[in-house]
């Protein structure tokens, strides 16, 4: 490898086109050096801002001896079959998440990884933002006594009836497209020693997959952890520590924007104080993360695997 970590990318998803190239383009050491689509002027769109090179295909793409590593922002259904041909093309990869909607699928592609030293890196960028260090630093503190509870939620408003999250053969559904949010954030704060309780998914009318979720789950030393998600509700991204002598929490703390200065609210008693933190672009802090982790040879965690784990715990709860 050069330098220089050379990034193509697996298609032309509206998540790569506002959020990761950017953020790829602007990082030290890093350059968006291809985009692929199966549709020829769609790459070309995509690529050009950047100075990139747009390839006619996803093979094509992985064929080039110009790429160091791939990002693929493709539908969930898809990321498995072109996650393991990048692996085993010798690419290092940063995957949207869900990793895959198997977890045995999940688990073939870690120890693929693992064999062929490559890198692969689940996409959850919220996990890079200094805000969650500290407040679970906070809750560590004793800020609210003893933990009692934790809630997240992660819903946003009906999207197009054409939209791929509505098709299950794509993968789509609330679960894994919003429910992996508060799911990762019990596991980032919370530990990894999580049981589900219980879950229910439902879907709209006229779907053919969940578009709204909860699940009930719990800490090896019984705290009660409630998640909840959708597809079709008035915008939500927050948590909540509720704790024996405080509540704290937080909005917006999936999907900030760069400039967003998080707040979090504490509340002791009839007191309740606001802590303005630092403003940080995760999905920046996403990529250098990433660069970092090829550099080093750092091998994939077991964090996708748990992830993977629940979000099957949770559907196989709801009877699904």
């Amino acid at each position: 490898m050069t330098d220089t970590l050379r990034i193509g990318v697996l298609g032309c998803a509206g998540i790569a086109r506002r959020r990761v190239l950017p953020a790829i383009a602007a990082t030290e050491g890093v350059e968006l050096t291809a985009v692929a689509s199966r549709d020829e002027s769609r790459a070309r769109e995509t690529a050009a801002p950047y100075g990139a090179r747009p390839v006619h295909g996803y093979q094509a793409l992985l064929d080039r001896d110009d790429i160091d590593a791939v990002y693929v922002p493709l539908p969930a259904a898809l990321h498995e079959r072109w996650t393991e041909a990048a692996l085993r093309a010798g690419r290092h990869v940063l995957a949207e998440k869900p990793l895959t909607t198997d977890p045995a699928a999940t688990g073939r592609l870690v120890t693929l990884a693992r064999q062929t030293g490559r890198c692969l890196m689940e996409n959850v960028m919220f996990v890079h933002h200094g805000q969650h260090d500290a407040v679970r630093e906070l809750v560590a503190d004793g800020a609210i006594g003893e933990l009692r509870g934790f809630s997240a939620a992660f819903a946003v408003p009906r999207l197009p009836d054409g939209d791929i999250r509505y098709r299950a053969d794509l993968g789509g559904g609330a679960l894994w497209d919003t429910g992996v949010y508060p799911v990762r954030a019990a596991l980032h704060l919370l530990g990894d020693a999580l049981t589900v309780e219980g879950a229910f998914l439902t879907g709209g009318p006229g779907q053919e997959v969940d578009t709204a979720g909860s699940a009930l789950l719990s800490t090896p030393e019984g705290v009660a952890v409630h998640l909840a998600f959708g597809l079709d509700h008035a915008y939500r991204s927050g948590y909540e520590f509720w704790g024996s002598e405080g509540v704290l929490s937080v909005d917006r703390v999936f999907t900030p924007p760069a400039d967003h200065r998080p707040e979090v609210r504490l509340r002791q008693g009839a007191d309740t104080r606001t802590l303005r933190l630092p403003a940080q672009d995760q999905v920046t802090a996403t990529i250098a993360a990433f660069a970092r982790a090829v550099r080093a040879g750092t091998p994939p965690d077991d964090t996708a695997l748990r992830q993977a784990s629940l979000l099957h715990e949770i559907r196989r709860a709801a009877g699904r």
